[in-house]
């Protein structure tokens, strides 16, 4: 049985990487921050590989100016 290679795991880890740096100096993050700021297009799945390093990573729901819903993500700091 052959083996699926992502190619992309090294680029997904770097993310991963910035977005918990970013989150652990106290920003909040939504996915088009995600975009603009490390060129992730997929935040969800760079969080979801944060929290299974034990990550704590909190989520809500928030409104954009525009009227959008989006997910803001943030480490809960002391």
């Amino acid at each position: 049985m052959e083996r699926n290679i992502n190619l992309n795991d090294k680029s997904s880890a770097s993310q991963a990487k910035q977005i918990l740096a970013y989150l652990q100096q106290g920003n909040r993050i939504t996915g088009i921050e995600a975009l603009n700021l490390f060129g992730c297009f997929r935040l969800p799945a760079r969080i979801s590989d944060l929290r299974e390093e034990g990550i704590d990573i909190k989520d809500e729901y928030v409104t954009t100016p525009t009227g959008k819903r989006v997910k803001s993500y943030w480490i809960q700091t002391i």
